[in-house]
């Protein structure tokens, strides 16, 4: 059933919050959501507690919808083919290349970056061994760069395009940054950090501990500790 799960508190400025559900929460998606565009937003799934309170609310409102199955993919991806859409507007993330270990090792061949992910280990095609993984895409080279597990780790995450919902000015921090809560990846819960910011729209995140899977591209959303408050976020870029 479509409508987003996130909440937005008007009166006094508009905030946004993570839903009452926590599974479906959905203020992750929002990252570029600015304070002016909050004040038209209204999020009316976002109250609700659970997916049967919403299909049980749409039933008694005779929407057609109340017992459709939950969607697998994402709206503008219907067959599931993510790797046609990107090759569709980043042609070259097609292009063959070079799978090269951390060591500088040339391990085997692939059929596009766009093929592959922070974090994959299945599907690498480069036999046995060690337990391999991928820490690095290099599109411009159109190089996978794979290593092990370890690698992966990463407990500072550069951002770009900064978007805050904080309280006062983000150029105004106090030296010692910001507490907040960061998350990294949609499918995991945030995790203890301190927000930094480095000029501009540029900001650094140093999380307490280290996650795995932190990929150039992807969002990173602040959260107020221990709250329901979303205080913006930013695209990850390379350090």
């Amino acid at each position: 059933m479509p409508g987003h799960r996130a909440l937005c508190a008007a009166g006094g400025g508009a905030e946004r919050l993570r839903a009452a559900d926590p599974a479906r929460d959905q203020s992750f998606f929002l990252v570029a959501t600015t304070r002016a565009q909050l004040e038209f937003l209204r999020f009316p799934l976002g109250g609700l507690p659970n997916k049967d309170a919403t299909r049980a609310l749409a039933s008694e409102l005779g929407l057609a919808v109340a017992d459709k199955p939950d969607s697998q993919d994402i709206c503008f991806v219907p067959d599931g083919n993510y790797a046609a859409l990107i090759e569709k507007l980043r042609p070259g993330a097609a292009e063959a290349g070079e799978i090269v270990h951390l060591d500088g090792r040339v391990l085997g061949r692939h059929e596009g970056v766009l093929r592959y992910t922070i974090g994959q280990r299945r599907g690498l095609g480069i036999g046995g061994g060690e337990p391999l993984f991928v820490v690095r895409l290099e599109p411009e080279a159109r190089r996978v760069v794979v290593g092990p597990r370890a690698a992966l780790a990463t407990r500072r995450v550069p951002l770009t395009e900064v978007n805050w919902l904080g309280e006062g000015a983000f150029e105004d921090a106090p030296a010692e940054g910001w507490e907040i809560e960061a998350k990294v990846r949609s499918t995991r819960p945030p995790v203890p950090a301190r927000l930094l910011p480095r000029g501009g729209a540029a900001a650094e995140v140093e999380l307490r501990t280290p996650e795995e899977g932190v990929a150039p591209g992807q969002a990173c959303v602040f959260y107020a500790p221990e709250g329901t408050r979303v205080l913006g976020g930013g695209w990850i870029t390379r350090g």
